[in-house]
């Protein structure tokens, strides 16, 4: 009987072990960058909501409210919000997909890895692979990522009139900080 007992609770050991869920804390942001030679185009999203990371599936989520960018200058961001992103209409944007390496997040350390999922951003959703690193410190977990989206690919529109302050497409930033739940 004890030993039967004593499997029961190393069997439900496991069970609560291997089910690690990270939720999105309030540091995390995600950013886009542009270098031209007329102007260069950065914003910050602090506001990133829904960021969740399962462990033991490699699930990850992450999503952006496409009005909390912010620019360094008001008409910037209202021609972002009204004509390149149109955010009235396509209110976020999301990432869905997996880490597919296994990793211990019982061990402090930081891991490359590589993100498959699907982006869905200005209501256009695409295959991407995306690289970064997950750093483990405790029972935080932070997931770092540098890609370059293609505007055009998004069918994110650039009137010819301002092409010129514009690369075809902006390198984006992911740091996204998860504490587990």
């Amino acid at each position: 009987m004890k030993k039967i007992a004593f499997m029961i609770v190393f069997a439900a050991s496991a069970m609560y072990g291997s089910a690690q869920v990270f939720v999105g804390t309030d540091h995390s942001t995600i950013g886009f960058f542009s270098h031209t030679s007329m102007e260069d185009i950065e914003a910050k999203n602090s506001t990133c909501k829904a960021i969740v990371l399962k462990g033991e599936t490699g699930e990850f989520v992450c999503q952006a409210d496409n009005k909390g960018f912010t620019f360094k200058s008001g008409l910037m961001q209202e021609h972002f919000n009204e004509n390149y992103m149109e955010t009235d209409k396509f209110k976020y944007s999301t990432f869905k997909g997996k880490i597919p390496e296994k990793i211990d997040y019982s061990k402090d350390g930081t891991v490359k890895i590589t993100m498959v999922g699907k982006m869905d951003i200005h209501g256009v959703v695409k295959d991407v692979t995306i690289p970064g690193t997950i750093t483990i410190k405790g029972d935080v977990v932070t997931v770092d990522a540098k890609f370059n989206v293609a505007m055009k690919d998004y069918n994110i529109k650039i009137p010819e009139a301002v092409g010129n302050k514009f690369t075809d497409s902006m390198e984006l930033t992911v740091k996204a900080e998860l504490k587990k739940k």
